[in-house]
């Protein structure tokens, strides 16, 4: 495990990041220009092999541990009635992610994760955003440093996911708070809304980001953001430093880590998004911060769903990275 010590947020913009090894990068690259095929005829599976060649620092990269976090969180917000559950599921989708009976858990096995949850004070909601800061500063550096102590830097690659009754709320103001707009540009469906229950939620995230204008790019996550998206934020840089890349699941990941990409966008090189989620503001987030997600399959479950489906596809780009021949070993002339 791994800690994070920042004495204040404002840290976060002068922490030290550990660089891409472009040597490795480029070594694999040269790999798979001599494999049994026409070069880039893999396509992205040519690209995951090197992004993840340059993090974990070899040309020959394998995943012989993948860890995957979930972080739970509740939020003070919901008392503007943003969504149609009760913040109880969020307490009621922990055990059973506990118990094995999630889809998170199906996916995990499939893909060979090991699947840890943290749930974060759910007995203690945060403030409502529309009449206060969301979080004092300590308690974000606080849920930051639980978020890096759950990284395992043993761990080839982390998955990140999460769950919070009325989280997308809190991504799609962060979203707006970092990209600009309208606020129902950002506002899905969550988990189940109606078009009056979109606008209700575009109307009170709006009071909300009037209440916290002038916030710096990284006190936006105190401001605006739930204790599961400030621990998010927290892995990513843990993971970070021990050159662990990162995919982050859909819509509500991405927007966590959008105050990290505000304040220094090379905070988030090591990350890949999992898919492009069925939320409408994922596209254009996904956009916003230069990142193309792995897969499109219109999903919208979240609790690390698409990052795990996300893994068997980098598993794959790997088996083919160290299995297959090169032109010379299999005997093919090569054009």
């Amino acid at each position: 495990m791994t800690s994070l010590t920042l004495s204040a947020l404002s840290d976060i913009a002068t922490l030290p990041l550990t660089a891409f090894d472009s040597a490795s990068a480029e070594a694999a690259t040269a790999r798979q220009n001599q494999l049994t095929k026409p070069p880039g005829s893999l396509g992205r599976l040519e690209e995951l092999a090197a992004f993840m060649a340059g993090w974990r620092g070899t040309d020959r990269p394998e995943i012989a541990k993948a860890q995957a976090l979930v972080f739970a969180g509740n939020h003070g917000v919901c008392a503007q009635g943003v969504n149609p559950f009760p913040q109880e599921v969020t307490v009621q989708m922990v055990a059973n992610f506990e118990a094995g009976g999630a889809a998170i858990n199906q996916l995990c096995k499939a893909s060979g994760a090991d699947l840890g949850v943290v749930a974060l004070d759910l007995d203690k909601p945060t403030q409502d955003f529309t009449t206060a800061p969301a979080m004092s500063e300590a308690e974000v550096l606080d849920a930051m440093a639980r978020g890096a102590a759950a990284v395992d830097t043993s761990a080839d690659i982390l998955l990140l996911g999460e769950m919070g009754i009325g989280n997308s709320t809190i991504a799609a103001a962060l979203a707006l708070a970092v990209f600009g707009g309208e606020a129902i540009d950002w506002v899905g469906r969550g988990t189940g809304s109606d078009s009056d229950g979109m606008k209700h939620k575009a109307d009170v995230i709006t009071r909300g980001l009037a209440l916290h204008a002038g916030t710096d790019a990284i006190g936006k996550l105190a401001a605006l953001g739930g204790r599961e998206q400030a621990a998010i934020c927290g892995a990513v840089l843990a993971a970070r430093a021990a050159r662990i890349p990162v995919i982050l699941d859909g819509y509500i990941c991405t927007a966590a880590v959008a105050p990290l990409f505000a304040a220094r966008p090379e905070t988030l090189e090591h990350c890949q998004i999992a898919h492009m989620s069925a939320e409408p503001g994922h596209r254009k987030l996904a956009e916003g911060m230069g990142k193309t997600p792995l897969l499109d399959l219109g999903m919208a479950l979240g609790e690390g769903s698409g990052a795990a489906l996300a893994l068997s596809v980098i598993r794959g780009a790997l088996a083919c990275h160290n299995g297959m021949a090169t032109f010379a070993e299999a005997g093919v002339s090569d054009a």
